[in-house]
């Protein structure tokens, strides 16, 4: 019987990819004191999608404890700032603060200027499907 070869699995190669971006998109974020990881809590709280850490946690598909710890980094660099929830005194509205909404359309200019060289060599025909198929992954992964 013969073994299929595990480093072909699509799974092997989306997490192959995903580490390649991750490297090059934190190298490009670093010099505006952002990492890929606070990625979804900017774009949460600029959009007005999440504004406390539960909200933001659930958002950004990570658990309490992880997202208190960035969220606690983040406040320290100056990106965030939280202040007393008034409908609940015992939670937390969190906001961006102006450095924050100042850097973070340089942010996502340089992430996506890194996007298209990465995927330079592709026609939008065929990139197109391909983001459709990669959108299905991220979600029947996060039902499971």
């Amino acid at each position: 019987m013969a073994h299929p070869d595990v480093l072909s699995t699509p799974g092997h190669l989306i997490s192959l990819a995903a580490r390649g971006f991750a490297r090059l998109s934190e190298a490009r974020l670093k010099p505006l004191g952002f990492g890929v990881g606070h990625l979804p809590v900017l774009v949460a709280l600029r959009d007005g999608r999440a504004s406390t850490q539960r909200d933001l946690a659930r958002f950004a598909r990570i658990e309490q404890p992880p997202m208190a710890q960035m969220l606690a980094r983040m406040e320290r660099d100056g990106l965030i700032q939280r202040t007393p929830d008034p409908a609940d005194g015992r939670s937390r509205r969190i906001t961006l603060t102006k450095l924050a909404e100042a850097r973070l359309p340089d942010a996502v200019a340089v992430l996506l200027q890194g996007n298209r060289e990465v995927l330079n060599g592709f026609t939008e025909a065929e990139s197109a499907p391909r983001q459709d198929r990669r959108r299905q992954c991220v979600a029947l992964s996060a039902s499971r």
